[in-house]
């Protein structure tokens, strides 16, 4: 007789056993979860249903926020499940599901940002040729192209940061150029937000998968992978909303004729 055995199920990392502060990890993750599905959903509803927010900018917007709820859905029903009935075990095909969604919308949020820094490229260095450069048929194909990148090699994820370097290289020029104070705030307020964002998905990513091997801890990567899966996707709102002040006045109209429908 032949040995054989398969592999049914894994076990998840924990932060700890101590069955308390699972309870509050669930706590905590569900109130993550629910304000990035608020944020993210008020959003992407208001941008869907105000006409004066169907410009190329707010379109890269609407794909970030639609690409943000699915990629908190990915991870964070399933940790908060675990800590509240103290588990760690997950299916396989569980698990190749969840793998294979997240690399998939990870992928989509390198290429997503370089589409996003071209924009602000054009917005700020090339105005007069904004309205040719990004017509509504690009933007399209641009977004379809973030959304189909999929499994990418390593080599196009280098390809977009340096993209993306190479164009607020030329932002910050061109900014700096601008004589009056007022048109240097303007312009970063259109590019600073996304910058921020980038940033924040970039570092933690490289220090999660290019680490030296004596920086080594699962608890250290375990704190990394929720900094890039989980808090980009819960802040985007927050941090777009806060420099757009078309999206708040929109939001506030939407908000406003919602209540006076009821």
């Amino acid at each position: 007789m032949s040995n054989s055995s398969s592999v049914t199920q894994f076990l998840l990392l924990a932060f700890t056993d101590t069955r308390e502060l699972q309870l509050l990890h669930f706590w905590l993750f569900l109130g993550i979860y629910l304000a990035a599905l608020l944020g993210n959903g008020l959003f992407t509803i208001t941008i869907a249903c105000d006409q004066h927010l169907h410009t190329p900018m707010y379109f890269f917007l609407l794909n970030l926020f639609l690409l943000d709820l699915a990629t908190i859905s990915t991870i964070v029903p399933k940790f908060m499940t675990s800590s509240l009935w103290d588990t760690r075990a997950i299916s396989y095909r569980g698990c190749a599901a969840q793998l294979f969604l997240f690399v998939l919308l990870t992928s989509t949020e390198y290429f997503l940002p370089t589409v996003m820094s071209y924009n602000c490229y054009v917005a700020i260095c090339k105005p007069p040729h904004y309205r040719t450069l990004l017509g509504s048929r690009t933007c399209v194909h641009m977004a379809a192209a973030a959304w189909a990148t999929k499994l990418g090699l390593l080599c196009l994820s280098f390809g977009c940061f340096v993209f993306i370097v190479v164009s607020y290289v030329q932002i910050f020029r061109a900014v700096l150029r601008i004589p009056s104070e007022q048109g240097q705030d303007k312009a970063f307020s259109t590019c600073l937000p996304h910058l921020a964002v980038v940033s924040l998905f970039i570092s933690t990513a490289i220090f999660a998968y290019l680490k030296l091997p004596s920086f080594f801890s699962p608890s250290l990567d375990l704190v990394v992978a929720v900094l890039y899966s989980v808090v980009p996707p819960a802040v985007n709102p927050l941090n777009y909303s806060m420099r757009k002040k078309e999206l708040k006045e929109a939001l506030r109209k939407l908000m406003a004729g919602a209540f006076q429908k009821q």
